[in-house]
């Protein structure tokens, strides 16, 4: 399977890429029921614009900025990480609309509303309220002078039933993460994949979306859980070394090749050895 440029998206950025998707997803995460999906002013950081942050998702909707991450790895620095994408999307917003920049700077920006999905393989409850005060160091007798809310849901098959249901795009997502996890437990990672993909046009979930881009969700599906296998690696190297960055500090680097691998076409299994064969050379 030839690699395509477009894997550099993630899956779930490249489904919620329009307004009418951005919609159907905040109306099932929030309970709510917006019909124009034109309200949306979508600000999505691009990297080449902004000193390589990309963020997933991010737009404004009747006065709130919203933020939507995805993650199938727990780290400890996710609230910092968010703040870092607010401040960005924030600069964004303000560098095009000089009337935010040079107003009276009292009451004019949106109010952030920041939501990572989780769906990744370790236990995790249906919902957690994370804060960015737990990043900083604790003294005695000092106030943190900031700290910010992220509602983090736990979005793997079955754990929040009732955003499934309001939710019919978000729906054939999960949907097809379960469905490639569970075919990985019997067939190679490049077959898991295509038999997901086939699952989910047969069923119809999100079927035109599928039909019309399978090439392409292959190849970022592959690369995800290519990067999956080696954020693990990393994650146990700088558990043995006794420090949280050694985690942190490998996945820019890892992403880096696992995309190189993937545009020389190499399988999964190709994939795999390498990484392993370079964790071990580093450490």
């Amino acid at each position: 399977m030839k690699a395509n440029r477009k894997y550099k998206d993630n899956l779930f950025r490249s489904i919620f890429n329009d307004k009418e998707k951005l919609l159907e997803l905040y109306n099932a995460i929030e309970c709510t029921d917006y019909q124009d999906p034109q309200a949306i002013e979508i600000t999505t950081l691009e990297d080449v614009l902004f000193m390589g942050m990309k963020n997933d998702i991010s737009f404004i909707l009747d006065g709130r900025l919203v933020l939507i991450e995805h993650q199938s790895t727990l780290t400890g620095n996710m609230p910092l990480r968010m703040s870092m994408y607010l401040n960005r999307v924030f600069e964004k917003i303000t560098r095009t609309d000089s009337e935010m920049q040079y107003g009276s700077g009292s009451g004019d920006m949106p109010i952030p509303l920041l939501i990572i999905l989780y769906n990744g393989k370790e236990d995790f409850p249906k919902e957690k309220t994370l804060y960015l005060e737990s990043v900083f160091k604790k003294k005695e007798g000092v106030k943190i002078p900031v700290d910010m809310e992220i509602k983090v849901i736990n979005i793997n098959k079955g754990c929040n039933p009732e955003i499934e249901s309001r939710g019919k795009t978000l729906t054939a997502y999960i949907t097809c993460i379960d469905k490639i996890r569970e075919y990985e437990k019997i067939y190679p990672l490049d077959e898991a994949v295509k038999l997901a993909v086939k699952y989910c046009i047969d069923n119809d979930l999100y079927s035109e979306y599928f039909i019309k881009n399978s090439s392409e969700v292959m190849n970022m599906l592959t690369a995800e859980f290519n990067l999956d296998e080696y954020k693990k690696v990393m994650h146990k190297e700088g558990e043995k070394k006794g420090r949280a960055e050694g985690f942190e500090e490998g996945i820019e680097q890892g992403e880096k090749r696992v995309l190189k691998l993937m545009e020389q076409g190499l399988s999964y299994e190709e994939i795999k050895k390498r990484l392993e064969e370079t964790s071990k050379k580093d450490h």
